[in-house]
């Protein structure tokens, strides 16, 4: 997606590229990180920020997922924090009858400066982190919840792995400068070393609010390979998960099993 700061207008979209993963046989389908909101300020979100539970964001997803009969991983939508002042980048997954079967709120949250770059982020000032690793059942496997900045630690991906994940949600909305030297390698090293299927939904291009996402949506397979991507534009990647086949590579190539730490 190339969301911007209207949210109805990305709310439409976001429905429109979900019908189109419905159609093309998707269970399962993956939003981008801030796919209803890319404010022009970082205290945008507060403005439309939800009580947990409900709001139109939440709302609209949950009538989307039943209307399609669709599991929805809701990149990241604001979630009302403990403060008046932050919000909770909340990953949502909402199942095919459009109920809440689990929330992940962004464990590590972005506050660097991007090296030779005119760019700084500080997603603190207005987001609450989360604590705590969530993997929940869907009708494609067990799939561990993580967003963005999260990838660059290898440690959650060990906790969701040993809690039985098959599949890694990646919402994203990465730099420029960081997806062009990292973005592939992090999400192909993280398909290896936890022998999982990636799911990276990604912003892409230049938004509104004058920043810019490098894109490159992806899905990788439990060995590493690329199974389908979009680098550009705004669209749907869709691929076959094949936990069989996947079950017969953990048992024949045991390397979680080989963990001493």
């Amino acid at each position: 997606m190339n969301s911007g700061p209207d949210v109805a207008h990305n709310l439409g979209v976001a429905g429109q590229l979900l019908a189109d993963a419905a159609a093309a046989g998707a269970l399962l389908a993956v939003l981008p990180e801030n796919f209803a909101l890319m404010g022009a300020r970082e205290a945008d979100r507060l403005a439309v920020a939800e009580a947990p539970g409900s709001g139109p964001i939440q709302d609209a997803l949950a009538e989307l997922a039943q209307k399609l009969s669709l599991w929805i991983v809701a990149g990241t939508l604001p979630i009302r924090g403990r403060t008046p002042q932050r919000v909770a980048p909340a990953s949502i997954v909402f199942d095919a009858n459009g109920k809440q079967v689990a929330r992940y709120d962004k464990i590590h949250l972005f506050d660097v400066d991007i090296p030779q770059k005119k760019e700084s982020y500080r997603e603190s000032a207005t987001f609450e982190p989360g604590n705590e690793p969530i993997v929940v059942d869907t009708p494609v496997g067990r799939l561990g919840l993580s967003v963005c900045y999260d990838m660059r630690f290898p440690e959650l991906y060990r906790r969701l792995s040993a809690a039985g994940a098959q599949l890694l949600a990646m919402p994203a909305a990465f730099t420029v400068p960081t997806g062009l030297a990292h973005w592939e390698v992090l999400l192909r090293a993280r398909a290896v070393e936890n022998l999982c299927y990636v799911l990276a939904a990604a912003q892409w291009g230049l938004h509104a609010n004058g920043r810019e996402t490098y894109g490159d949506a992806m899905i990788v397979d439990y060995w590493g390979r690329v199974l389908a991507r979009q680098s550009a534009g705004a669209g749907v990647v869709v691929a076959e998960i094949d936990p069989v086949a996947q079950a017969g590579v953990r048992e024949g190539f045991p390397a979680l099993k080989h963990r001493v730490l």
